[in-house]
């Protein structure tokens, strides 16, 4: 009986790929537009609630901070309740405490607003990775977690120059307004188009115990465990560039004109090589791909130090440098995602959740010390890249036990039944 069955929501039914990657990719981008849009009005907000000094970073650093935190919570809950119902949940608290935020009568109560902002809205971010994990896994996925990324990073690179354009109509208060009606428009799309992608096998039941060896396993797997680290390490260096770039490209370069446009050729590298990464990681594997990426990321911060520690370092040699490095996290980060996540397919949710609280938190608390320790100059950043860049090539080295540039994972395959047809 056809027509009795018809109502029963036949969009959500029709869900491409193509489609998913972009819902997946406008979600986490409306994380990261929470975070970016507001970086051109630190200087008004700061005169608006009378704040000093680096403080002003706080509004970003606690949000990034509360969301490493809270990326515990969204995994477990989704393994067992489903992506869908904990995705909308997240998107509806995003919305409700944007509207907070714009209304916030005090620096202490934005502060405070976007901790619980931060806290509770880790599932947009957490959850994308594993409802792409439910699909695919392996090279597939990094090669859709590098497209996902291309267009997520689109965002960041325009978000400060809407911020800006809002500041020319507004306050500082109406860029969380508008955070809040893009929350809006997602959890629409969202709510209409997304189907559930956990299967009921595959549900964990809620019990800490289970809850916590799950997280555990997820991040004591010796071959997964030094790639979610590193990734927080090069990470954290990045989100110290985010906290201290209005600053450092203002004061330091004397050049706040025109930071919205910096900011977005930085950004806009890293959406450029995630696209090159979708292009060559399944034909050369995410580890291949990741390794040489992150020789090259300490080559360039070694290129930053020095001329960061030159007398006069001028903007034209910084942001160069700057934006191949945020290109090179393009091919470390959905690469090291990838393969951290690939062997947790019935704990997807799980996984991706201790995955993103040890890579969020890590990298939160590493970008507000760097951006705290902003003294005028890039040498903290500069210095903080290339020790970055170095731990983390140790971690790889050990996740790998000294093996580095290994095959993909079809070759891998390959070579399993290969070898299982001469036992």
């Amino acid at each position: 009986m056809p027509a009795a069955t018809a109502p029963s929501m036949p969009l959500r039914k029709a869900v491409g790929d193509t489609e998913l990657l972009w819902m997946m990719a406008m979600l986490m981008a409306l994380n990261a537009f929470g975070i970016d849009a507001i970086l051109p009005a630190l200087d008004a907000l700061a005169a608006d609630l009378s704040v000093g000094g680096n403080d002003r970073q706080f509004v970003i650093g606690v949000f990034l901070l509360a969301g490493g935190i809270g990326s515990l919570v969204p995994g477990a809950l989704a393994d067992r309740f489903g992506r869908r119902p904990i995705l909308l949940g997240s998107v509806a608290v995003y919305i409700v405490l944007s509207v907070l935020s714009a209304i916030a009568p005090t620096y202490d109560a934005l502060i405070a607003v976007r901790a619980v902002q931060g806290f509770f809205a880790a599932g947009i971010v957490a959850l994308p990775p594993a409802i792409i994990r439910d699909r695919v896994g392996g090279d597939k996925m990094a090669r859709m977690m590098s497209l996902i990324f291309v267009i997520f990073l689109m965002v960041p690179a325009v978000a400060p120059s809407i911020g800006q354009a809002i500041l020319q109509f507004g306050s500082w208060r109406a860029i969380f307004g508008a955070m809040a009606v893009l929350g809006v428009l997602m959890g629409t799309w969202v709510f209409v188009r997304l189907p559930e992608s956990l299967t009921d096998e595959n549900r964990q039941p809620i019990h800490l115990r289970t809850i916590g060896a799950n997280m555990t396993r997820a991040l004591a797997l010796p071959s997964t465990a030094g790639y979610v680290i590193g990734s927080a390490l090069v990470f954290g260096a990045l989100f110290g560039f985010i906290n201290s770039s209005q600053q450092l490209i203002s004061e330091t370069f004397g050049a706040g004109d025109i930071f919205p446009m910096i900011f977005a050729i930085c950004a806009g590298s890293m959406a450029l090589a995630s696209w090159s990464n979708s292009r060559i990681v399944e034909r050369f594997g995410a580890r291949r791909v990741s390794h040489t990426a992150l020789f090259a990321f300490i080559a360039v911060s070694a290129a930053q130090v020095m001329f960061a520690f030159q007398p006069e370092e001028q903007l034209w040699v910084f942001v160069p440098l700057m934006a191949i490095n945020m290109a090179l996290l393009g091919f470390i980060g959905s690469n090291f995602g990838a393969i951290a996540m690939n062997p947790f397919f019935n704990i997807a949710g799980a996984a991706s959740s201790a995955h993103g609280f040890v890579r969020m938190t890590m990298a939160a608390v590493l970008g507000g010390a760097i951006g705290y320790a902003f003294d005028g100059t890039a040498r903290p950043l500069a210095l903080a890249l290339l020790a970055a860049g170095l731990v983390c090539l140790v971690l790889v080295l050990l996740s790998e036990k000294g093996k580095l540039f290994g095959p993909s994972d079809a070759d891998m395959a390959e070579g399993q039944k290969v070898s299982k047809a001469f036992e």
